[in-house]
C-alpha cells in the first residue's frame, strides 16, 4: 500500500487506504496468486532438515478441497473454526479454508493446557477444530463439556472421535466457490489477556489483513522488495505471527519459511536464516536478548530487514542488533485489538533510539487524558487510536461492555502509558494496569490466579510481573495456603507444574511465594500494587 518516501510526513499526508467495498482475505492471499504454478508460497524445513516448498497453487486446491469438506459436514457461514496446530502448511491451509468459507477462524498455541483450551473453545462456541495428536490429546477429555464442537480433524492421523485431515482432502472436491464477504465481515477470533476476568475474544473483520499492511511494509523499509523472503519463530498462533508475517507475505506473493523451534535457539536460528538466506524477519525481544546472551555472529546473514515489536529494546541492544544483522532493528507498535500502529523504518526515514516509531500512514495515533483529549508533546497519558480503522478490532466475542469500555469516545485506548515528542516519536512509558508482559506474551494475572485457586493447597493467590532481563518481566505468584497445606520447595514446583500443564508454558508462575495474607481493599479487591512495591524492596535489598 506504501509508496517509497524520504519523508515521513509526507508519506503520511500522501497515504489513503484502499478498501474494497467486497473483500475476502483467503481469496486474497491465496487465489490471486495461483495463476502461476510454479509460485512458492510456503518453504517448510522439517525438524529432520527435510525441505518441502507449497506453491500458492498447492494452497488454493488444499484450502478448496478443506472448504469443501466443512461444507459437506454441515458448516456454515459464521461458524467459528479453531486452529491448534505450531507453524505448519496445515496450519495456513486451515485458515485460508475458514476465511473462503465464511467462517471466523479461531488461532490456538499449540503448548496451551487444558483449561485454556476449553475456555477459548467453549466461549467461542467453535464448531470445527483442526488439530494434530498431541492437541487432540488434550482436547479429547474436554468433548463433553464442549456440546457445540462437532468436528475435528487431525493432521497427523485418526483418533477416535477425529476425522484424518490429509484423508479428507484427498476425498474430496477442489471445485468451490468462496463465499462473498465484505471487509467488516467477521474472520478470525483471536483471545488476548486483560487484568480481570477470562481472556477476551478480539473479533476482527476481512479488512484486518488491509490494516496491517502498511505497518509491514514500513518497519521492513517499503517491503516486498525482490528476492524478500520472510521468517518468524513466533507461533503463529498469535497476532504477530499470523499477522505480521504470514498473511501480510502471502498477500504480497512473498513466501514464507516455515519452522518453528519446539525451544528457541539462537545459533540454530542464526544457522536457518543463512540456510535459507532469509531477507525479512520479525524477531520478538526476548529472541534477541537470547542472541545477545548466546554471542551469535552475523557473518554469512542476508537480511534486508530485521523488525521486532511487544517492548522496547533499548540503544545498547540496537547497537548490538546493528552490529551482528548489518540493519538496524526497526522498531513497532500495537496489539490485538489494534495492531501496528506505530512503527520505524530507520533506513528509510530516520529514527531515534529507544523510541517505538511514528504513526503508521493511515492510523491517527495520539497520547490522551482521562477525558479524551490529546495532551501537549512531552505529557505522558493514554496511547490511543482514533476509529474508524481498517486494522481496528469490531469488538470482543460476547462482550459488548467491554467492547465499550475500551474506548473513550472515538478513541480506543490501548491500555499503555506513553508521550510523543515535537517531531512525532511515541516513547513508552509502561502499562496504566496489571498486565504481565513477559517474552513478548501480554499475560493476564486473573486467568493465572483462577487456575492457582484450583489446586488443592491455595487458599488464595496474587500474580505480579516482577523485572527479569531476558524476558522483561516474569510471572510471580503469592500464594496463601490452606490450613493443611504447608510451604515447601517442593510444593512449590508442584503448583508451577500445576500451572504449565493447565495455561500454558508461558504463563506459569517462576517464582511462588507462601504468605500468609494478601494486601485487600475494603471491598476485598488485591491491590498487585502493592505486591510490586514490596517485591521491589526485596529485590533492592
Amino acid at each position: 500500500m506504501l509508496t517509497r518516501h524520504d519523508d515521513h510526513a509526507d508519506l503520511y499526508r500522501s497515504f489513503q487506504w484502499a478498501v474494497p467495498k467486497r473483500y475476502n482475505m483467503g481469496v486474497d492471499v491465496c487465489d490471486r496468486h495461483a495463476g502461476d504454478p510454479a509460485r512458492v508460497a510456503l518453504i517448510v524445513e522439517e525438524e529432520d532438515g527435510t525441505i518441502r516448498r507449497h506453491t500458492f497453487r498447492d494452497l488454493k486446491d488444499r484450502s478448496d478441497r478443506l472448504a469443501t469438506v466443512l461444507a459437506a459436514h454441515g458448516v456454515a457461514r459464521g461458524d467459528r473454526l479453531a486452529v491448534l496446530l505450531p507453524q505448519s502448511p496445515e496450519t495456513a491451509v486451515a485458515h485460508i479454508a475458514g476465511f473462503k468459507a465464511g467462517l471466523i477462524t479461531i488461532p490456538l498455541f499449540a503448548l496451551f493446557g487444558a483449561e485454556a483450551l476449553e475456555y477459548r473453545l467453549g466461549d467461542s462456541g467453535a464448531r470445527v477444530l483442526v488439530t494434530d495428536r498431541a492437541g487432540y490429546a488434550k482436547v479429547a477429555p474436554l468433548r463433553a463439556k464442549l456440546p457445540e464442537l462437532t468436528l475435528v480433524l487431525c493432521v497427523d492421523g485418526a483418533p477416535e472421535g477425529t476425522l484424518g485431515f490429509h484423508e479428507a482432502l484427498a476425498a474430496a472436491s477442489g471445485d468451490f466457490t468462496p463465499v462473498d464477504t465484505g471487509p467488516d465481515d467477521p474472520a478470525v477470533i483471536i483471545y488476548t489477556s486483560g487484568t480481570t476476568g477470562s481472556p477476551k475474544g478480539a473479533l476482527h473483520g476481512h479488512r484486518v489483513l488491509l490494516g496491517h499492511l502498511p505497518g509491514v511494509e514500513l518497519p521492513h523499509e517499503f517491503f516486498p522488495q525482490p528476492d524478500d523472503l520472510f521468517w518468524t519463530p513466533a507461533d503463529w498462533a498469535w497476532i504477530g505471527g499470523l499477522f505480521d508475517v504470514l498473511m501480510p507475505a502471502l498477500h504480497h506473493g512473498v513466501p514464507v519459511l516455515v519452522h518453528r523451534f519446539r525451544k528457541f535457539d539462537p545459533a540454530a536460528a542464526i544457522e536457518l536464516m543463512k540456510r535459507h538466506r532469509v531477507r525479512n524477519v520479525f524477531l520478538p525481544p526476548t529472541a534477541i536478548k537470547l542472541m545477545r546472551q548466546a554471542g551469535v555472529t552475523g557473518e554469512g546473514l542476508s537480511l534486508r530487514t530485521v523488525a521486532s515489536g511487544g517492548e522496547t529494546l533499548g540503544s545498547e541492544l540496537l547497537d548490538w542488533g546493528r552490529a551482528v544483522f548489518g540493519v538496524t532493528i526497526n522498531e513497532f507498535y500495537g496489539q490485538t485489538e489494534c495492531n501496528l500502529v506505530v512503527g520505524n523504518a530507520a533506513a528509510a526515514l530516520g529514527f531515534k533510539p529507544g523510541s517505538m516509531g511514528r504513526a503508521i500512514p493511515g492510523h491517527a495515533v495520539a497520547v490522551i487524558d482521562a477525558q479524551g483529549a490529546e495532551v501537549p508533546a512531552g505529557t505522558v497519558g493514554s496511547i490511543a487510536v482514533r476509529r474508524p480503522d481498517p486494522v481496528m478490532f469490531l469488538g470482543y466475542w460476547n462482550k459488548p461492555e467491554a467492547t465499550a469500555d475500551k474506548f473513550i469516545g472515538d478513541w480506543l485506548v490501548t491500555g499503555d502509558l506513553g508521550r510523543r515528542d515535537e517531531d512525532g516519536f511515541f516513547w513508552y512509558v509502561g502499562r496504566d494496569d496489571d498486565v504481565i508482559t513477559s517474552a513478548g506474551y501480554r499475560i493476564g494475572p486473573a486467568e493465572v490466579e483462577e487456575c492457582l485457586l484450583g489446586h488443592p493447597a491455595v487458599a488464595l493467590a496474587a500474580v505480579i510481573g516482577v523485572p527479569d532481563p531476558i524476558r522483561t518481566e516474569r510471572v510471580k505468584a503469592y500464594v496463601v495456603l490452606r490450613p493443611d497445606a504447608e510451604g515447601s520447595p517442593d510444593l512449590a514446583r508442584e503448583i508451577q507444574e500445576y500451572v504449565k500443564t493447565r495455561l500454558a508454558a508461558h504463563e506459569y508462575p517462576r517464582e511462588v511465594a507462601f504468605v500468609t495474607e494478601l494486601p485487600t481493599t475494603v471491598t476485598g479487591k488485591i491491590m498487585r500494587r502493592v505486591l510490586r512495591q514490596q517485591a521491589a524492596a526485596e529485590a533492592g535489598k
